[in-house]
């Protein structure tokens, strides 16, 4: 069976290499703090732009929440002189919250993930006793991405494909030659995402890696994450479908889906929680924004004991 979204977004990706103008620019912008890379991405043609996977600064000693890495997002689009028209999510992340609605009210942009957020939301509901009142249905982003769903950034081509594993809803974003895949892959020499989250699956993780080990070998990858592989010294987001192929410590060319299986479960067993995934995911699910102020006009972040 033909998978044409993929056939699609190779197509695409062949397609920009005799054309200029469907090569994006991309900027990108590391926080440290929680190892994430959020990336610009914009059509030098038009300066039609997407933000993928912002991020809100978040102190969980105090509970406070600041914009300095969003405000690095925000000079640089108006430097740039930038028209946002998209905000991105790869996935609800379990790492770091998501600044994309303040962004939005910044710069603009419609705010959009996949499609199966709703399995997320529908999980993480239960496991943090969200009540009815919160929505379940992935209405509190602006657009549910679909598999093989075809969007504009400007001139650019961009096609969404389906990439669960690390959780049900990851999304890739092809967009011209560059593809930005979220936690899927990581640098050759650092290996995989995990895949042991509510909702995860080492299986299908492998299965959708290998979708996209499958588009061209010049394609460009750009991460979500880096943590530095023993012997770097510095951080990196940015690779080819070519070199994971031949290099990638985990799902390199000839590495069965039950050796993958095995060793992401063993590696996952011994992986401690993210320090914040109790503020990230409770955010996530709810398209960046706090949950609902009580009745002291307060908002609050719950913590489950002994559930996660």
């Amino acid at each position: 069976m033909t998978d044409a979204p993929l056939a699609a977004a190779t197509a695409q990706i062949l397609k920009t290499e005799h054309s200029a103008g469907q090569r994006p620019v991309v900027k990108t912008f590391f926080d440290e703090a929680t190892f994430t890379a959020s990336h610009v991405v914009h059509d030098p043609n038009t300066k039609a732009a997407a933000i993928i996977d912002s991020v809100l600064d978040y102190e969980a000693s105090s509970g406070r929440t600041s914009y300095a890495s969003a405000e690095e997002v925000v000079a640089y689009v108006k430097s740039e002189g930038l028209n946002v028209e998209w905000q991105l999510e790869t996935h609800a992340h379990a790492d770091h919250l998501s600044a994309a609605p303040w962004l939005q009210e910044q710069v603009g942009g419609k705010l959009g993930i996949g499609a199966d957020i709703v399995r997320v939301q529908t999980v993480f509901g239960k496991i943090f006793n969200a009540g009815t009142e919160f929505a379940r249905d992935g209405s509190q982003f602006d657009h549910l991405f679909h598999d093989g769903d075809h969007f504009k950034i400007g001139t650019l081509d961009a096609i969404a494909l389906h990439v669960p594993g690390h959780t049900p809803a990851d999304m890739a974003f092809i967009i011209g030659d560059a593809a930005f895949i979220g936690d899927t892959l990581f640098m050759p020499d650092y290996g995989t995402a995990r895949a042991d989250f509510p909702g995860g699956d080492a299986r299908m993780l492998y299965r959708s890696i290998h979708r996209l080990l499958k588009l061209p070998e010049q394609t460009r990858l750009f991460l979500c994450h880096d943590y530095k592989a023993p012997g770097r010294d510095i951080f990196a987001w940015e690779t080819t479908v070519g070199a994971e192929r031949a290099h990638n410590i985990h799902v390199h060319d000839g590495v069965s889906e039950e050796e993958f299986v095995q060793m992401r479960t063993t590696r996952d067993a011994k992986l401690s929680l993210p320090n914040l995934i109790m503020p990230s995911v409770q955010v996530n699910i709810r398209g960046g924004h706090m949950p609902e102020a009580e009745d002291n006009g307060v908002s609050y972040i719950k913590i489950p004991i002994n559930k996660m």
